[in-house]
């Protein structure tokens, strides 16, 4: 890593040395050309024919060559060129000096633009934030901040651009204390409400977190770019803000905002979480009307978009028609199948990528391949890529996250044992997420003696999670064992651990309609509990009978019943129906894992009224269609 340092003023002698130039001022020899003929320009032949007739090269032709070299990146012709102002002693302006700066740094050679920014006898701002802009552009915080403290001490005062561009490396939480202080100096130096520079700040207070401090920040800029826009967007959207995201997107665009294909990115990524079809069809709408350019990473976030708002078809559709391919590309459309159960489209695209040989698989690729296995019900195949991933065949190192999806893909093919002995034999002491995938399948599989062991081997590693609580306490009540049920939830009072409640939500006409268990808040209540009433009855009359295992409290069958009936993906389920038209698919979101239960009740109404219902818990997507499901009733 590059480190900011003082460097003796032997770069020009070493630079002469390297170019090995010995060239009169006038080069009046024409096989001393100070250009090659890879990068000739009429402008470089007028100079040459200049020179050659015995005309001093000044400093406006200086400054076009080395203009001419910044924008084609022609390293080897702009170092010559330096060589041969030193050579000559053309006396280097700061102006000249600076632009050599940005001459090294556009051509990636950070160490050669410190060394000029070091022999420069007098510095200004610009030369200051031309090399703290490369390294934050490039990572390097630490020389990024390090060389701000130097220019505050040499006394040369900051503007907007070097605010703009130390505020980039400004992450984690030493530099987001750094952070703090420029924003104490930047409040001094009365720059805060400057677009560029209060972009940077709510962007840094975003990716720390401080997403209302951001918001604050943006609230008070007297004018708005797309940029600090897109920024506040992007905010919400990694924070997982995804409703506050998609809200204050349509309310700049209603203010006139132009977006670009940041902006659309963002709100895509808040679009999939919320699992909004209807909204993502119109933002991808929105960015075929802009004409905006159809980048890698805009085109990756809609194959994303669709893929979680279940619909496949779109998000393979732009896939075939991307030009171009990166690695997370495929990632992508491998995780869309993974997530929807369909295995074997996840291994067809696997071999098909491998076949292409264009994109090399990267970790992530395996972790969609196995889990694609694992929901689709072919542990056999994912076992398969899994040796062969450790045996070298596919080059990419086994991770932690591998070894816990072999655990996930047999414990849920129900053979408990084999992945409670491959936990055994690790190279790795188990995660609690591994642990946690065990418990799970232990769980489904009612396997109570492994399920008590890792369980209160979870309760010792995460002892704040409600979630292992929650399933352990299932566990002992599918086996009736209700004393350590109480003594768990007991635990769980005294230890002040609240378990998430269920909850489900349905697009209606652009609004998000959200249901909790025995919801009672929805405007359309009384309808939505008729409704689901009615259901049951009717479905009760085609052969139907609650699964009451599904029910693990310690009450009678018909108090088990009405819980049931309570489930927040039913009274989705119910409200879907009722406000829907008939031919509109009804599509569900929860946030846990569906239940037996309401996995039944959905078969039903598929196949009673005919309609496509989409469910997507926590795990996967659920798509019935004449009463089965997509999943295989393997989940």
């Amino acid at each position: 890593m590059l480190r900011a340092r003082r460097v003796l003023p032997s770069f020009s002698k070493t630079l002469i040395q390297q170019q090995q130039l010995h060239l009169p001022s006038s080069l009046s020899n024409s096989k001393h050309a100070l250009l090659t003929n890879d990068t000739t320009s009429n402008l470089h032949q007028s100079l040459l024919q200049m020179s050659l007739r015995g005309h001093a090269i000044n400093f406006r032709h200086y400054n076009a060559l080395l203009n001419e070299c910044v924008a084609k990146r022609a390293f080897r012709e702009g170092k010559r060129l330096h060589a041969h102002i030193i050579k000559t002693h053309y006396p280097q302006s700061v102006y000249l000096r600076t632009r050599l700066i940005v001459f090294y740094n556009k051509c990636d050679c950070l160490e050669d633009a410190r060394r000029v920014l070091d022999e420069m006898p007098e510095r200004n701002v610009v030369s200051w934030t031309a090399m703290i802009s490369a390294y934050s552009q490039r990572g390097y915080a630490y020389e990024a901040l390090h060389l701000f403290v130097q220019m505050l001490r040499s006394g040369t005062e900051p503007n907007e651009f070097t605010f703009a561009s130390v505020l980039t490396s400004c992450a984690g939480s030493m530099g987001f204390f750094s952070g703090r202080q420029i924003h104490s100096l930047i409040i001094k130096c009365n720059y805060e409400a400057h677009v560029y520079v209060g972009s940077s700040l709510l962007d840094m207070y975003a990716k720390d977190g401080k997403v209302h401090e951001a918001r604050s920040i943006f609230e008070c800029l007297p004018e708005r770019d797309v940029v600090s826009c897109t920024a506040i967007i992007s905010g919400y959207a990694q924070l997982g803000l995804d409703e506050e995201a998609l809200v204050l997107f349509r309310q700049l665009q209603g203010e006139g905002m132009q977006s670009n294909y940041v902006t659309y990115t963002s709100v895509l990524t808040a679009l999939s979480g919320l699992a909004a079809l209807d909204h993502g069809k119109q933002v991808h709408n929105h960015v075929l009307r802009s004409e905006v350019p159809s980048f890698v990473v805009l085109q990756n976030s809609l194959i994303d978009m669709y893929s979680k708002c279940g619909n496949l078809t779109y998000s393979r559709r732009t896939f075939d028609a991307m030009h171009e391919r990166t690695v997370i590309s495929w990632n992508a459309m491998l995780v869309g199948y993974s997530k929807h159960g369909e295995g074997k489209e996840v291994l067809e695209l696997f071999m098909k990528m491998r076949e292409e040989k264009k994109v090399k698989p990267d970790s992530v690729t395996i972790l969609a391949v196995l889990s694609g296995c694992s929901h689709g019900g072919l542990e056999d195949k994912g076992l398969d890529i899994f040796y062969d991933m450790t045996s070298g065949k596919i080059e990419v190192e086994p991770e932690t996250e591998h070894y816990g999806c072999v655990v996930d893909l047999l414990g849920r093919a129900g053979r408990v044992e084999e992945a409670f002995e491959f936990i055994k034999k690790m190279p790795f002491e188990p995660t609690a997420a591994i642990l946690g995938s065990l418990l799970g399948a232990c769980r489904v599989h009612s396997n109570v003696g492994i399920g008590e062991f890792v369980g209160h081997r979870l309760l010792e590693i995460e002892p704040e999670n409600a979630g292992n609580y929650v399933i352990l306490s299932n566990l002992y009540a599918s086996s009736g064992r209700w004393e350590d049920v109480r003594s768990l939830r007991d635990q769980m009072l005294n230890k002040a651990v609240i378990k998430e409640p269920g909850r489900s939500w349905i697009e209606l006409d652009q609004v998000l309609h959200t249901f909790h268990a025995s919801d009672r808040s929805h405007p359309r209540r009384e309808e939505v509990s008729g409704k689901v009433k009615e259901l049951s009855i009717k479905f009760k009359e085609a052969g139907y009978v609650p699964d009451l295992s599904c029910v693990l409290h310690d009450v009678d069958e018909e108090q088990k019943e009405k819980i049931l009936l309570g489930h927040s993906e039913k009274l989705a389920l119910s409200f879907g129906l009722i406000a829907t038209p008939e031919s509109v698919p009804i599509r569900v979101i929860k946030n846990l894992r569906i239940c037996v239960d309401c996995h039944n009740f959905a078969k039903l109404i598929s196949k009673i009224y005919g309609r496509e219902v989409s469910l997507r818990d926590k795990n996967r997507f659920h798509r019935f269609v004449g009463g089965k499901c997509s999943c295989g009733d393997y989940w």
